[in-house]
């Protein structure tokens, strides 16, 4: 029997309830609700559940990977690369510096970066920057693409710098092959900033995710604590690393550039004292979203087991269902299942992926799309010169996918609404599809 909702399923919920109530409660009764002792101590023990040396609290994961790139040297006219198949963001901040994002198309059944296109993008870069012509499209757009930007309305009269880092990306909490591009990074000698927004609870053979590489490289991991991530305190942000200096450096820019533990300018053992020791930022976290935070740390296994269960319902209930293709998982990784991503294949369905969506929300399910790619934007394709097929795996696949819901406050009953509803429309369409092959 189908179950039809009467109701909307939003597409994501975060799973707060009294533990978090209670944590922000005692904030609040302590008189003390920006960044404070609960912040450090949320640190602390992130820290400790990733199996990094340090941890430094902010607002966002924008502001994490912002302060990686500004601790590792990042300059006007330097390089970086990454993967168009991700939120704004990632890319976003390498043009804060006036650097270069140099895109690198992803893996066909992952969707995140390639290894093998990484190595050969990182190698033809190096060649140019040597004086050679590129031969990759996306090198060639960083170095003669059009340089005219509509939205700035200002030719870019940068220098040309140096290749400083790699961000990959874990897209929907699965992790990317993290060895082999450490690897890359290591014979380049470059830093490796994970993008880990979708990737709390993850992990790489056996590594958790915001541990760090195994190959010895300068490395930091950023953490999203947005409203639908796996760990959610409505905004906030976490940055990961096992190298000093760069937790030192992050933590004074991540304060208006003043001097260490500038924040307890207002406790009794405080001094109205204080230094500035760079030009920095406002991306400090609040002990009220901290408190959030720690009741969500401890929970956040418990919360993955749930989506997991999820993940597991859905690829059964698709399983024979050759209209739409169910996330790959490779067997020495844990999935955070922070998205769960189906593809639809339009020569067995015979319907888009818009229309889909269309048909979900007629049912009641909420959805979404992950991700358009960054080279298809305005403002990409205006600064650099993109085309949609530079990047060809990126562009083909974001045609196709489609994003479930999946969080650990859904029901069974909810669960199976969403299966129900995929189940219907392939089956509507099947027949559709059918008839209109019959009558040819």
């Amino acid at each position: 029997m189908i179950i039809r909702r009467t109701t909307p399923l939003p597409f994501a919920l975060p799973d707060v309830g009294e533990a978090e109530l209670s944590e922000i409660k005692e904030v609040l009764e302590s008189g003390w609700i920006t960044t404070g002792p609960k912040t450090h101590l949320f640190e602390r023990e992130f820290a400790r559940y990733v199996g990094a040396k340090f941890a430094v609290a902010v607002n966002s994961c924008t502001a994490a990977m912002h302060l990686s790139l500004e601790a590792i040297g990042l300059q006007a006219g330097d390089f970086v690369v990454t993967t168009p198949y991700t939120f704004a963001a990632t890319a976003e901040v390498i043009r804060y510096f006036n650097a270069v994002p140099v895109f690198v198309d992803v893996e066909r059944d992952t969707l995140n970066i390639d290894p093998h296109g990484l190595r050969e993008t990182v190698e033809d870069l190096q060649r140019c920057l040597q004086g050679h012509k590129a031969t990759i499209p996306a090198v060639a757009r960083a170095f003669d693409g059009n340089r005219w930007s509509s939205v700035e309305g200002m030719r870019d009269r940068r220098r040309r710098g140096a290749l400083k880092a790699l961000i990959p990306v874990h897209i929907a909490g699965h992790p990317c092959e993290m060895d082999a591009i450490a690897a890359i990074a290591q014979t380049h000698q470059l830093a490796v900033v994970e993008d880990a927004a979708h990737a709390c609870s993850a992990s790489f053979r056996g590594r958790p995710v915001g541990s760090g590489p195994s190959t010895s490289v300068p490395w930091a991991a950023c953490f999203s604590f947005y409203a639908t991530k796996t760990l959610a305190t409505g905004e906030g942000g976490m940055v990961t690393t096992d190298i000093e200096e760069f937790a030192d450096r992050m933590r004074v820019m991540s304060l208006h550039g003043i001097s260490k533990d500038a924040w307890k300018r207002y406790t009794a053992e405080g001094s109205w004292h204080y230094n500035v020791m760079a030009a920095g930022f406002k991306y400090n976290m609040p002990d009220i979203l901290a408190a959030v935070g720690l009741a969500q740390l401890r929970k956040v296994d418990a919360m993955r087991q749930r989506r997991e269960e999820i993940a597991r319902r859905y690829n059964e209930a698709f399983a024979e269902c050759p209209e739409i293709e169910r996330p790959t998982v490779r067997e020495h990784v844990d999935h955070a299942w922070h998205l769960y991503q189906l593809r639809l294949n339009h020569d067995a369905l015979g319907i888009g992926r818009d229309e889909f969506i269309l048909n979900l929300r007629q049912r009641n399910i909420g959805s979404s799309v992950h991700f358009i790619p960054l080279h298809v934007h305005p403002y990409y394709q205006a600064t650099y010169g993109y085309e949609p097929e530079d990047l060809p795996v990126a562009f083909r696949e974001h045609q196709r996918e489609i994003s479930l819901p999946i969080y650990s406050k859904m029901t069974d009953f909810d669960v199976e609404s969403v299966v129900d509803a995929v189940v219907d429309i392939l089956r509507e369409f099947r027949a559709k599809a059918s008839y209109a092959v019959a009558r040819r």
